[in-house]
């Protein structure tokens, strides 16, 4: 773009001093070298804190699914990525063990609920002890209480998907025995009820940026178009910027710079929904500052815009 408005005033500056409208003395001949640092220093160079860019990236929450409960796979109605609202079927775990166990506690608490009965008839004529109605009480509560967690468990035989979103690279298949451990998931859920969409900035052109500052992206998956947003927040820690607990002293990193992360919503919801996560692009961010340089932003994104239909990175 420099390089653009530069050429056009060396072509007027030719113009007027072959018209003869001006003496090509001196100060004109040095006049290039004065508009080119004008414009560095002037226009450009203030332009990335004014409207800086960087490389936007779309990014979904992933849930990985690990049931409640053991036992053989005897359905998987799920298909992979394909669009799910919260509480679909994901796949269902063989519940008959499950009910077996839920029946047998049904039988024991209705037999514990008669002697209950029997015994509360029985204080109540004088003819029993308060603490046989208190044992028995106790054991009608406890048996209440295991077939809660066994109809929990009977329950969870069926696994739902947490909220709206998909599954992919679906590999669990009927016949196959899953395991309520944590590091043993069986299948990814792609969370698409919130879609994270970030910029990286570089830190000495982000000093500017406030919530609710506009956005202008265009992605790779879409383009030739440019969609518009609003700055939600600046994220205030990095990985570099953290520190855990060890038993080691602090250890040096390299001298790096690395940029901070601004998350911004799309004004169209229904597109953001629609990107897969993962979409790269470019994103510029229209500051309080240095508004001249808004225009330029603009032009240079839409040149982006309209070099990603032959430009893959």
């Amino acid at each position: 773009m420099i390089a653009a408005i530069f050429n056009v005033y060396l072509v007027l500056l030719f113009a007027i001093v072959r018209l003869g409208i001006v003496r090509f003395n001196l100060f004109w001949k040095v006049s290039p070298l004065i508009v080119l640092l004008l414009l560095m220093f002037g226009l450009f160079i203030p332009m990335n804190w004014g409207a800086p860019q960087g490389t936007a990236l779309v990014v979904r929450n992933s849930v990985a699914i690990v049931p409640n409960v053991a036992g053989e796979v005897i359905d998987v109605p799920v298909e992979a990525n394909k669009q799910l609202k919260a509480g679909d079927i994901l796949f269902r775990i063989d519940p008959v063990p499950y009910q077996a166990q839920v029946a047998a506690i049904e039988a024991q608490l209705k037999l514990s609920a008669t002697r209950l009965a029997q015994m509360t008839q029985l204080y109540e004529r004088d003819s029993g002890r308060a603490f046989d109605v208190e044992q028995r009480q106790s054991e009608v509560d406890q048996l209440k209480g295991q077939l809660e967690s066994a109809q929990w468990n009977l329950d969870k035989t069926t696994v739902r998907a947490p909220a709206d979103g998909y599954v992919t690279n679906l590999g669990l298949r009927k016949g196959a025995r899953t395991a309520n451990l944590p590091l043993s998931p069986v299948m990814a859920f792609i969370d698409t009820s919130d879609t994270i969409i970030g910029v990286e900035i570089p830190q000495n052109d982000a000093r500017y940026i406030e919530p609710g500052q506009p956005v202008e992206v265009t992605f790779k998956f879409r383009p030739g178009k440019i969609y518009s947003g609003k700055v939600e927040s600046i994220l205030q820690a990095i990985a570099t910027g953290q520190v855990q607990t060890s038993g080691v002293a602090v250890a040096p990193k390299a001298d790096i710079t690395p940029p901070f992360v601004v998350r911004f919503h799309l004004d169209d919801a229904e597109i953001a929904k629609a990107l897969p996560a993962g979409s790269t692009g470019d994103a510029a961010i229209y500051t309080d500052h240095v508004k001249v340089a808004h225009v330029i932003r603009k032009v240079l994104l839409r040149q982006i815009a309209i070099l990603n239909y032959v430009n893959p990175f």
